[in-house]
């Protein structure tokens, strides 16, 4: 039971939900993206305020991109888009808080 309680709190599909709703909580839209002619790219496209978007790539507690979402998360980077790469609930709290200060 423990280990389902803990898998819930830090799975990929857990830290992307909370995304999506602190997300909203602060006006904004965490779309799912997906893209079938190109994989590796971030999971979420979030719309801020002021037109402001950024990318978050969510992983399970601990875990790492592979080597085409660090492409894609480099590809996206060279023409000037930010990349957050996500692993806990704790992470996006900051994130939120940060793009509040920064009026995003």
């Amino acid at each position: 039971m423990e280990y389902i309680t803990k898998h819930s709190e830090t799975s990929e599909k857990e830290i992307e939900k909370y995304l999506s709703r602190r997300v909203k909580e602060m006006g904004g839209i965490a779309l799912k993206y997906s893209n079938q002619n190109r994989v590796g790219y971030p999971d979420r496209l979030v719309c801020l305020h002021n037109g402001k978007v950024v990318w978050g790539e969510l992983k399970s507690k601990g875990k790492k991109q592979n080597l085409i979402q660090v492409c894609r998360q480099k590809e996206l980077e060279a023409i000037g888009h930010k990349v957050y790469v996500i692993d806990n609930k704790p992470a996006i709290d900051e994130l939120i808080k940060e793009w509040r200060e920064n009026d995003l």
